[in-house]
């Protein structure tokens, strides 16, 4: 990790007694650094996550527009849009595609990045809390804002290295992605409908949701058999999130190759 973020993680013993009961114990390991997991080779029996295929990812914000009208009509909203007409408009999303050229002309290619919380297997947005508002569920792996504790100080927005949280500025607490955690368990929903509003919107099915520690998931053969990879792993906060690599096609020679896309998605 960056000094700085060492600097910050190591810097809050105190802290630790805070986190909520029931979760992950923190733990602070002889080198200094402060994590979520008792024991550096530990991790959870379950963990739910989104494994995105960018080779088919157009762009279109359907993911961005459902997350929205489910996320503000639902138990995390609302979410606030300050001034979306003015001169400097704000906003509170929990995902947004980052959509950007690469390459040199006349080689060059849109593509089309998808980005919210990566769900960390030791997420450092957690020990950094002062009140224990955000927290990792021991369940399921999904990382949570208790809004009722979340003070509105940033710090989780400051140790996120993937710039995950944002502040909804109306409410002043930080806000990330659920996984739609009030639609999965929904049990009055049909069966298929259980699953986050970005993955049931996706018009080329760019989004598998499941559990990536279980071997026979959908999420985890795609991981396994296209080569699906985590987003800066030298962060090592173990995303769970994982990104499934474009295939750059060649016109002219008829020949394609896998490239995976890391760097500029920071």
């Amino acid at each position: 990790m960056m000094q700085w973020l060492k600097d910050l993680l190591t810097g809050a013993p105190q802290q630790l007694s805070l986190v909520e009961e029931g979760v992950r114990p923190v733990s602070v390991s002889r080198e200094g650094k402060v994590s979520v997991r008792t024991d550096p080779g530990e991790t959870l029996a379950k963990q739910l996550a989104l494994v995105i295929d960018l080779n088919v990812c157009v762009g279109c914000h359907a993911c961005v527009t459902s997350c929205k009208q489910w996320n503000t009509s639902g138990s995390a909203g609302p979410l606030a849009d300050e001034k979306p007409y003015g001169a400097d408009p704000t906003g509170t999303f929990f995902n947004r595609v980052q959509t950007y050229e690469a390459g040199a002309y006349p080689l060059t290619e849109t593509i089309h990045f998808p980005k919210s919380c990566l769900h960390c297997e030791d997420p450092p947005c957690v020990p950094v809390c002062p009140t224990g508002a955000s927290y990792k569920r021991k369940e399921d792996g999904i990382v949570l804002v208790d809004y009722d504790k979340c003070i509105g100080c940033k710090y989780c927005a400051w140790a996120c290295p993937y710039g995950a949280r944002e502040l909804d500025e109306e409410r002043q607490v930080m806000t990330k992605c659920t996984l739609c955690v009030d639609r999965i368990y929904d049990e009055k929903l049909p069966r298929e409908d259980r699953k986050p509003a970005c993955v049931k919107a996706c018009p080329t099915g760019a989004r598998i949701f499941g559990d990536v520690k279980d071997p026979n998931s959908e999420a985890s053969i795609a991981i396994r058999e296209r080569g699906g990879y985590s987003l800066m792993p030298e962060w090592e906060t173990r995303p769970a999130n994982q990104y499934l690599p474009r295939r750059v096609t060649d016109v002219a020679g008829g020949s394609s190759k896998v490239q995976p896309i890391v760097e500029g998605a920071r």
